[in-house]
């Protein structure tokens, strides 16, 4: 348990971040999110450099001011993305040639041009451009592709220092390394070597949660995360199941990000202390009851699961968003408990606990 400090504020550990990939997170107004005891969000430097453009960015005075958000931002390099279009991109030493998914036009994502956008979009804690090698892939595509991040990461560095020292001295962001080295245990701890060599503000675990069985993230995490620096923040990109978050914080993972809880709201399913909830079922239809009994969200403590069904039935918006406001409320409310555990020195007794009602039910949706 610890503290990020930025300029828009401090974030405790351990952290989930929702996912505002295109300046928003889906559904939810900035006010809601902060309703909900939301510290940090995530946005998406692919996504907000093709849409709407840096231009638009920096005419209305940076992400924070654009999104009407005044809380802290994590934006992510966007590599990810690129490195999924597959035939629409080209990787070289230079950087990252793709095809817009928008509109088929060309541009170059360079680990200087990267880091330049996120600085202008005044991004609180800035990721650097890497390369995720699939999975599953052979040693040896593995070992390219993590000596690249760590040459591009040299590059990110440079271009972050030398644009810090042009900012606004009222301005300050923090820049993370990417761990990568996809299944390969050896080649994992020589990444964090060189990048702990290189120096940076915080650390992230990339290339896991792409499509591996559990039991190989959990491998590469145990290995991985006790490794990294103790005295930075801990990042596990792109990982959002509780079980996940709670296994990962078990090895001394600080930070979160996933679109499961926003994504799984739009196709119907809640979380609930019991385990996720297809609220969409038949057996939903006449349950006056809420979401969830335990939780103390806004709309549990309004709607029953009959309106809600109904709602998303009848494709109307609000079921959506009630969906969206109670699944991020549960994440919000499970990271607090788990920091209070962990204050309380019973964090492995917690653990147990909860994913003792949460495996033993999940997605049987009829809760």
């Amino acid at each position: 348990m610890g503290t990020i400090n930025t300029i828009h504020g401090d974030i405790s550990t351990p952290v989930f971040m929702p996912v505002g990939t295109q300046a928003t997170v889906k559904t939810m107004t900035p006010e809601e999110l902060c309703q909900i005891g939301v510290d940090i969000i995530l946005g998406n430097a692919y996504h907000l450099f093709l849409r709407p453009g840096q231009e638009i960015i920096r005419i209305t005075g940076g992400l924070h001011s654009f999104m009407h958000w005044n809380k802290p931002i994590l934006t992510d390099s966007g590599g990810y993305q690129i490195f999924s279009l597959g035939r629409l991109r080209k990787i070289t030493e230079e950087g990252a040639r793709f095809q817009s998914h928008i509109d088929g036009s060309y541009h170059l994502f360079t680990p200087e041009s990267v880091i330049e956008f996120q600085m202008l979009l005044g991004s609180d804690i800035v990721m650097p451009l890497d390369e995720c090698a699939p999975y599953p892939c052979g040693y040896e595509e593995a070992r390219i592709a993590r000596d690249r991040t760590t040459r591009w990461a040299k590059r990110n560095k440079q271009a972050f220092l030398t644009l810090a020292k042009s900012a606004n001295p009222d301005s300050s962001s923090s820049l993370f390394g990417i761990v990568q080295g996809n299944m390969y245990l050896d080649l994992r701890r020589e990444s964090i070597d060189e990048l702990t060599d290189i120096g940076f503000d915080g650390y992230a675990i990339g290339g896991l949660s792409v499509g591996e069985p559990k039991e190989i993230m959990y491998e590469m995490l145990k290995e991985t995360a006790p490794h990294l620096p103790q005295n930075s923040p801990r990042y596990l990109m792109g990982v959002g199941a509780p079980e996940d978050i709670l296994e990962a914080v078990e090895h001394g993972v600080d930070m979160f990000d996933c679109v499961m809880p926003t994504r799984h709201a739009r196709t119907g399913e809640v979380f609930t202390s019991n385990g996720p909830l297809v609220i969409r079922n038949a057996p939903c239809a006449a349950d006056t009851t809420p979401i969830d009994l335990e939780c103390g969200c806004y709309v549990c403590r309004n709607y029953s699961r009959a309106y809600i069904r109904h709602l998303i039935h009848a494709n109307e918006i609000l079921g959506v968003r009630l969906t969206t406001w109670h699944n991020l409320a549960f994440m919000m409310n499970l990271m607090k408990q788990i920091r209070e555990s962990i204050q309380q020195e019973r964090f492995m007794e917690f653990k147990k606990e909860f994913l003792a009602r949460w495996i033993a039910t999940g997605r049987k949706g009829t809760m």
